[in-house]
């Protein structure tokens, strides 16, 4: 397996397979110009087609520092189970060390046992109880 940082809108395009909604190119274009933005792909050794993703935001706040939030995480079904979440959250995480963040932090959706496992199969650990509070425009 290999994992690349994405750099042009044709990647993310690629990967649209991953992703929940259609790539608008115009969002993508946006998001790869943005500082603090990361996208990672994950190829199948000898690969050209991506078979998950993870995606991050720097945070930065004025008495904390930056952290970086994990936004989401993918990967094709076949390619389930085999390391491949667990290895994007961790390149991911090294990424955010590189660039000076003190942690990283993920919401997870109650009873998704697979997201869990891949989280914490990375180092994270759950901190118990939390609440999403959203407001949708």
């Amino acid at each position: 397996m290999e994992i690349r940082r994405a750099t042009t809108v044709t990647e993310v395009t690629a990967a649209e397979h991953l992703f929940d909604n259609p790539v608008r190119p115009e969002w993508a274009e946006r998001f790869l110009g943005t500082a603090g933005h990361h996208l990672l792909l994950a190829y199948e050794a000898g690969g050209t087609a991506p078979v998950g993703f993870v995606s991050g935001v720097e945070t930065v706040h004025p008495d904390k520092g930056t952290e970086m939030f994990l936004y989401e995480l993918a990967v094709a079904e076949p390619y389930r189970r085999r390391g491949i979440g667990r290895a994007l959250v961790r390149r991911l995480a090294a990424l955010a060390r590189e660039r000076g963040c003190y942690g990283m932090w993920v919401g997870v959706e109650a009873g998704n046992d697979v997201a869990l496992a891949a989280y914490r199969g990375a180092g994270g650990e759950s901190e118990e109880p939390c609440t999403v509070v959203v407001w949708t425009f």
